[in-house]
């Protein structure tokens, strides 16, 4: 497996975490709260979470089915952006286990060559 499938992943991982995490806490500024000024906020980090969790997903499926995961950890991985720091958490395990089969990959193309 390319080392660029895993990166996407990664990067996509990080990037819907944390967009999770502001717009969980716009969500209680706005709705707990009652703070005025959040309404912008929310709505623009909701449709931004929204279109990259999509791209997420795709990400996901892609490093997932390269990497032959079974069907639950498939799962868990694709849900991961659905729960606010569960990302932060999955992403770190699915990088400790992909890892070898990127290096392996690559160490076995130099030593074919």
């Amino acid at each position: 497996m390319k080392k660029s499938v895993l990166t996407r992943y990664r990067v996509m991982a990080y990037v819907t975490a944390v967009l999770l995490i502001l717009l969980t806490i716009g969500v209680i500024g706005k709705r707990l709260l009652g703070l005025d000024g959040f309404d912008g906020f929310v709505t623009g980090v909701g449709i931004a979470h929204g279109w990259l969790y999509v791209l997420y997903l795709v990400f996901a499926f892609d490093l997932g089915t390269k990497a032959k995961m079974p069907l639950g950890r498939l799962a868990w991985v694709l849900l991961a952006g659905t729960v606010p720091t569960a990302a932060f958490f999955v992403e770190r395990k699915v990088t400790r286990e992909v890892t070898p089969l990127v290096t392996e990959n690559a160490t076995a193309k130099t030593a074919a060559a």
